[in-house]
């Protein structure tokens, strides 16, 4: 995958994946540790999983993270989130971020239409 590749969903979490895989074997632990720290944070409570899933994905565009920006794009969408929900966020992000944010702000958009259910 390239830097100027329009595919900023999919395409990024399976270049990721085997990369993953491969670290994940070498340091079981922490990936363990990881899922369980991902699995509370993410789960339902006094907060709802879309909202924690919007909230990650205006951080990952922040924080200018691809990977990230695929998976909660990914959370988003799977979480029923509306495409009018997440351009909001994305303002939130570029507001916090700056020029960064209108950078990966369109990457996220289009991150989250590759998994939008239609």
């Amino acid at each position: 995958m390239t830097e100027h590749s329009h595919d900023h969903g999919r395409g990024v979490l399976q270049e990721l994946a085997p990369l993953g895989r491969e670290l994940r074997a070498l340091i079981p632990g922490v990936y363990e540790g990881f899922g369980q720290l991902h699995s509370a944070a993410f789960a339902d409570g006094a907060v709802d999983k879309k909202t924690k899933e919007l909230l990650a994905l205006a951080i990952a565009i922040a924080v200018r993270c691809d990977g990230c920006i695929a998976s909660h794009a990914r959370g988003a969408a799977l979480n029923n989130a509306t495409e009018a929900e997440v351009a909001e966020t994305i303002g939130v992000a570029i507001a916090m971020s700056g020029g960064p944010g209108t950078v990966y702000g369109p990457r996220a958009l289009a991150a989250f239409r590759e998994f939008e259910k239609k």
